[in-house]
């Protein structure tokens, strides 16, 4: 099994600001990651650099077996598919669903004067099935509640078949309803054998979807734990991460953490 993602050592500054500070880690191809900790850990960053749109100060990065800094990144950046608030806002409001999905096929963000083949269009409508947007496809996105903008997202990340998908916050700003959609959403592509290595950024423990095999925890800009959901994912791990004393429960593949209240602790 080849890896998508491997970083060694890897630093970012910015001025007097570290934003990385050695992160060595390796995601393979069959595996599907959730990146957690609080604000200003250095989640973001770490996803700029695997999307190829960020180089390290320091370190090695190998995205897709191609290392940063020796690769042209707009060959490379087709191979991975985004989504992210930032791009979100990029996307005109005016734009039909449908258009928003298949115009990932050129890497443009509104439709223009492309020319998409019956190929293009036969995927695009197959993954607005699969992300149950079908209903939406002649809506402008601007009409679009939140989290059915994020459904589109993830198909037009998907569009390109990439070898690597990045989900940055995909749960941010969504409702209780929202978010449960999203997450079975994403728990379906989690256990799909040809969906691709994924690596989901979020704060909450309670948006992991079941079915994803690893975890990564970042404070500070530094790796406080990563491996395997089931060894990764503990109070003492999390406590450490976020700073303050947590319990943690999981109840049919689910997390849930709340602060330790001093009557439990003494429990």
């Amino acid at each position: 099994m080849s890896a998508v993602l491997e970083l060694t050592d890897v630093t970012v500054r910015r001025g007097d600001n570290l934003l990385l500070d050695r992160v060595s880690w390796t995601v393979e191809e069959d595996e599907r990651w959730v990146v957690l900790g609080p604000n200003g850990a250095g989640k973001t960053t770490l996803l700029q650099i695997a999307a190829a749109q960020l180089h390290p100060t320091s370190g090695r990065a190998a995205v897709l077996e191609e290392v940063l800094g020796r690769v042209d990144v707009f060959e490379l950046r087709p191979r991975i598919g985004l989504t992210s608030a930032v791009l979100a806002e990029r996307i005109p409001r005016h734009e039909k669903v449908a258009d928003v999905v298949v115009s990932a096929s050129y890497g443009v963000l509104g439709r223009w004067r492309e020319d998409y083949d019956e190929l293009d269009h036969d995927r695009a409508r197959w993954l607005m099935q699969e992300m149950g947007v079908t209903g939406l496809r002649d809506r402008t996105f601007g009409t679009l509640s939140e989290g059915e903008r994020k459904r589109v997202q993830i198909a037009r990340a998907l569009m390109t078949d990439p070898e690597l998908l990045l989900l940055d916050e995909p749960g941010a700003g969504l409702d209780l309803g929202g978010r449960e959609d999203l997450v079975a959403t994403l728990s379906t592509l989690a256990y799909d054998p040809d969906s691709p290595a994924t690596v989901l950024v979020s704060h909450h423990v309670e948006e992991i979807p079941p079915g994803f095999s690893h975890a990564l925890l970042l404070r500070g800009g530094r790796v406080t734990a990563q491996g395997l959901v089931d060894h990764v994912l503990t109070e003492e791990n999390l406590s450490r991460t976020f700073g303050m004393p947590l319990t943690l429960d999981r109840v049919d593949g689910r997390f849930a953490a709340r602060r330790r209240t001093r009557r439990a602790a003494g429990q």
